[in-house]
C-alpha cells in the first residue's frame, strides 16, 4: 500500500482524528474531549480546562508499518495478559495483574520516549509501555514463572513489577505511589548535574534532554506522596511526565469516591509550571499526539507535564479480585465498547490499512510468539535456594572490612571538638572529596534566600550540624527541602539510583514515620528486589533520643528496633565525637543505605569531645569498642547509656565489682564476637539501652546470648531499659521513665549477688 493511500485512510473518525495526514501538528489542533461519565456514577463530568496552545511543529507521518506496529504491540500486550491468566488457572504461575484496557496510551508513551536515554518509573499496568521500549514477551513471562533469568527481579518480585537496567526502567515495587518521589529525585539528579561543577563526569548515562516518565492509576492520586511529588517537580521545573491512567477504579472504589469532583486534572491545574493534558487513552492516535506534546514540553525544560488519560479496565483488578461483585453489567458492557484492541483493529480494516485476513494473520503470528515465549519461560531454571540472601547488601563494598578500619593509625590534632563539631567537619571534608555528595533536609541550609546569606549568621540545621555547608559548597549541594519526610527520602532514593550520594537529614527521629514506606519498602529493598541491578546508597542522619529536659513525647523517642529488623539497612549509633566522625565517613563511603543516629543529648557533652582524627579516619561497621575492661560482669550498650554505664561501673568498682563495658557503636550489623568474648570472660551480662524494655533492641542480644552462650553464664541475662511507656515532659517523670545510672548500678549489684 502506498503512503498516499495510508494518509487518506487516517481520516476523521470516532476518535476525533483530523482528515489530513496524521502528524503532531494536525492532531494538536483540537484538545481531546473527555469521555462522558457512565450514568451510574454520581460525580458530574467537569468541563475541559483551557490549555495554552503548544507551538505547532511538523512530525514524521505514520506509515502503514507504524500503524500496524501500534496494533501489534497493543495486541501482544493483551495476549500476554491472557496467557498469564491461562497459566495461573493451570497453577503454573502464582499471581497475575493485567494492563488490559491501558494499551493505547502506553504504546503512545513508549513511542515518544527513548529507552536507555530517558528514565522510567512505571506501575504494574504498564506492560504495553515496556514492550514498546524493548522488553520481550519472554522477559515478561520469565517474571511470571519466577525464573532466575527474569531481568525484572530475577524471580524475587511478582509479575508486572517492571525493571530493566538496559532500558532504564527502574525497579518497581508494590506500594502505590512510592515511585513518584523517586522519579522526581531521578529528574532532580539531572537538574543538579547541570548546576554542580565536576558532577557530569561522575554521573553516568546523563543527557541534557532526558525525560523521566512516571505513571500511576487514578487511585494513587489520593496518596500524599503524589502531591508531594507534584509540588517538588513544579517547584524545580523538573522534566517529569506524570501519566495518570484513569480507568475509573482503585480496585473496587470508583473515582468519584477517591477524588473530589471525580477529576484529578481539574485539581492539579493550579500548580505552576505544570503542563496539563487530557486524552482518550483508548485511542492510540489521540494518545500519541498528547504524549508528544507532553514529552516535548519536558525536553524543552519548560517544567513537568501531566497527562490525564481516560482508559478502561476490561478485566478485574487482578486475579484476586472479581469486579462483577461491584460493577454493573451495563457499565462493563459500555467499557467493552471502548476496548482499544477492538476499536483500533476495526479502524485498520475499515480504512483499508489491512484486511481481515491480514489482521488475523498478524494476530496468529503474535499468538504463536507468546505461546513459544511461555514454553521457553516454563523451561527456565528457578533461582538457586542458596541465593536467597544475595544482594541484601552491596557485594562490592564491605563497610565491615579492614578497608574501613583506620583506628590504629589515627593521629589526633587540634582542640577537642564536640560531636556536632566532628560530624560537621566530616560533612565538609566528604563534600569536598566527592562532588556527588549533596546534603538536604528541613532547615539544613544556612539561608535559602541567597541574597540574604551575607546578612545573616545562617541556620545550618536546628542543632547547627550542617552549618556553613551551603556557604562553602553552594545551594546546589546543600539545600532545604519541604517539610515532608517522605519527600526527603524518596527524592534521595531517585538521586542515589542515578549515582549521586545524598546525605539527608530527618530533623527528629520522632517524625521519621511519614517516610517509613520509602525506607522499609524502597530504600532497604532496592538492591535485593532487583538482584543488584539497582541500588540506593542513601545516608539518613537522624537526631534521636531523650534526656533533654523538655523533649517530651515527640522529641525523645528511641525506637531503633523498628529499623534494625529491616534487612538491607545499616543502623549506626555513635556515643562520642570521635566515633561519630569515623562512622559517618564510613557511612558516606559505603555502598549501602545507612540510618545514622545522632543522640541529641550527646551533641555537646564535654565528656565525649575529641581532637580531629584526620580526613581519612574511618570506623568499620560491626566493630564494637571496649570502653572499660572488667572481670566480674559485662554491660553491652550503646548511645547515651555508655556514659551512664561508665558512671555506674565506677560506683560498682568502689564495692569491689569489676565491670566491663562494650559500646556496640553499630546496631546493624553488631559485633557478636566482641559480645561473646566478653560474656565468656565475665559469665554475667547486662544489656542496657534507651529503647523500651519490651521488644526493645536488647531483647535480640539477650536472646542470642541465652541461646548461644548459655553454658558460659553464671546468672540470667539482665536488661536495663526504658519503661514501656512514652517520655514525659516533666523532668521527674522523664527521669523515672528513662534508664539512669542508678538503675544500671542496681542491676550490677543484683546480678553480682546472684
Amino acid at each position: 500500500m502506498s503512503d498516499t493511500k495510508v494518509l487518506r485512510l487516517v481520516k476523521k473518525s470516532e476518535g476525533g482524528l483530523p482528515e489530513k495526514a496524521f502528524t503532531a501538528k494536525a492532531v494538536a489542533r483540537a484538545e481531546p474531549k473527555p469521555a462522558p461519565a457512565p450514568a451510574i456514577r454520581p460525580a458530574p463530568q467537569p468541563r475541559p480546562q483551557k490549555q495554552q496552545k503548544p507551538r505547532e511543529r511538523e512530525s514524521p507521518k505514520l506509515s502503514r508499518e507504524q500503524m500496524l506496529q501500534i496494533f501489534g504491540t497493543m495486541y501482544r500486550s493483551r495476549r500476554l495478559d491472557d496467557k498469564e491468566i491461562q497459566m495461573k488457572g493451570q497453577n503454573r504461575i502464582f499471581f497475575q495483574i493485567s494492563g488490559a484496557g491501558h494499551e493505547a496510551i502506553l504504546v503512545a508513551a513508549g513511542m515518544c520516549l527513548k529507552p536507555g536515554h530517558d528514565w522510567f518509573y512505571p506501575y504494574y499496568r504498564d506492560r504495553a509501555l515496556c514492550l514498546q521500549l524493548g522488553m520481550t514477551p519472554l522477559e515478561m513471562l520469565l517474571s511470571s514463572v519466577g525464573a532466575e533469568a527474569d531481568p525484572n527481579s530475577h524471580g524475587r518480585q511478582m509479575p508486572s513489577h517492571w525493571g530493566h537496567r538496559k532500558l532504564n526502567i527502574v525497579s518497581q515495587s508494590s506500594p502505590t505511589g512510592t515511585q513518584l518521589l523517586q522519579a522526581v529525585g531521578c529528574a532532580e539528579a539531572g537538574y543538579r548535574v547541570k548546576l554542580i561543577k565536576d558532577l557530569k563526569r561522575r554521573i553516568k548515562k546523563f543527557h541534557n534532554d532526558e525525560v523521566v516518565y512516571v505513571s500511576l492509576g487514578d487511585g494513587t492520586t489520593s496518596e500524599g506522596e503524589f502531591w508531594e511529588a507534584l509540588n517538588t517537580a513544579c517547584n524545580l521545573k523538573l522534566p517529569v511526565v506524570f501519566l495518570v491512567e484513569d480507568n475509573g477504579y482503585a480496585i473496587s472504589v470508583p473515582v468519584e469516591v477517591q477524588t473530589a469532583g471525580g477529576d484529578v486534572s481539574r485539581l492539579v491545574k493550579g500548580f505552576p509550571n505544570l503542563f496539563v493534558q487530557r486524552c482518550d487513552g483508548t485511542d492510540p492516535l489521540e494518545s500519541l499526539a498528547t504524549m508528544r506534546r507532553a514529552v516535548e514540553n519536558c525536553r524543552r525544560n519548560r517544567g513537568p507535564s501531566f497527562v490525564h488519560a481516560k482508559v478502561i479496565r476490561p478485566y478485574s483488578h487482578s486475579l484476586s479480585d472479581d469486579e462483577k461483585l461491584y460493577r454493573a453489567d451495563e457499565e462493563r458492557t459500555s467499557d467493552a465498547e471502548r476496548d482499544p484492541i477492538k476499536r483500533f483493529g476495526a479502524r485498520l480494516i475499515d480504512e483499508g490499512v489491512i484486511d481481515q485476513d491480514g489482521l488475523q494473520k498478524l494476530k496468529d503470528e503474535i499468538d504463536q510468539e507468546v505461546n513459544d515465549a511461555a514454553d521457553a519461560a516454563l523451561a527456565s531454571a528457578q533461582p538457586a535456594t542458596d541465593t536467597a540472601t544475595a544482594f541484601v547488601y552491596s557485594p562490592d563494598v564491605d563497610p565491615t572490612s579492614t578497608d574501613f578500619d583506620t583506628e590504629e593509625k589515627v593521629e589526633l590534632s587540634g582542640n577537642p571538638g564536640t560531636m556536632v563539631d566532628l560530624i560537621n567537619r566530616c560533612l565538609h571534608t566528604e563534600m569536598k572529596r566527592d562532588p556527588r555528595v549533596v546534603v538536604f533536609g528541613e532547615d539544613v541550609a544556612d539561608c535559602s534566600r541567597e541574597k540574604s546569606l551575607d546578612k545573616v549568621k545562617g541556620k545550618g540545621g536546628v542543632f547547627k550540624v550542617t552549618a556553613n555547608l551551603q556557604r562553602e559548597f553552594g545551594s546546589a549541594r546543600a539545600f532545604n527541602s519541604p517539610l515532608a519526610e517522605a519527600n526527603i527520602v524518596g527524592r534521595a532514593i531517585g538521586m542515589a539510583t542515578r549515582g549521586m550520594k545524598p546525605v539527608v537529614e530527618i530533623q527528629f527521629f520522632d517524625y521519621i514515620w511519614p517516610a517509613m514506606h520509602q525506607i522499609r519498602n524502597e530504600l532497604a529493598l532496592m538492591r535485593w528486589r532487583s538482584a543488584n541491578e539497582f541500588s540506593a546508597p542513601v545516608v539518613m542522619r537522624v537526631p534521636v533520643g531523650g534526656y533533654l529536659k523538655g523533649g517530651a513525647v515527640y522529641h525523645s523517642q528511641s525506637g531503633v528496633s523498628t529499623f534494625t529488623q529491616i534487612p538491607g539497612l545499616r543502623v549506626v549509633y555513635p556515643s562520642n565525637a570521635l566515633d561519630a566522625n569515623g562512622l559517618l565517613r564510613t557511612s558516606i563511603r559505603c555502598d549501602d543505605p545507612v540510618l545514622f543516629l545522632e543522640h541529641k543529648h550527646l551533641y555537646r557533652q564535654a565528656y565525649n569531645k575529641s581532637p580531629y582524627p584526620g580526613d581519612e579516619f574511618m570506623v568499620p561497621f560491626g566493630k564494637a569498642k571496649t570502653v572499660r575492661e572488667g572481670t566480674d560482669l559485662s554491660i553491652i550498650t550503646y548511645g547515651a547509656l555508655v556514659q551512664r554505664s561508665l558512671v555506674a561501673a565506677k560506683e560498682a568498682d568502689k564495692q569491689g565489682i569489676s565491670v566491663e563495658i562494650i559500646d556496640l557503636r553499630t546496631l546493624s550489623p553488631y559485633d557478636w564476637n566482641a559480645v561473646a568474648e566478653s560474656v565468656k570472660k565475665t559469665s554475667r551480662v547486662i544489656v542496657a539501652h534507651e529503647d523500651s524494655l519490651s521488644w526493645g533492641y536488647g531483647a535480640e542480644i539477650a536472646a542470642r546470648i541465652s541461646n548461644e552462650l548459655f553454658e558460659y553464664l553464671d546468672a540470667p541475662v539482665r536488661r536495663v531499659a526504658a519503661l514501656d511507656t512514652f517520655v514525659a515532659y516533666a523532668p521527674q517523670l522523664e527521669d523515672a521513665i528513662l534508664p539512669q545510672s542508678v538503675d544500671v548500678l542496681a542491676a550490677i549489684n543484683e546480678l553480682h549477688r546472684y
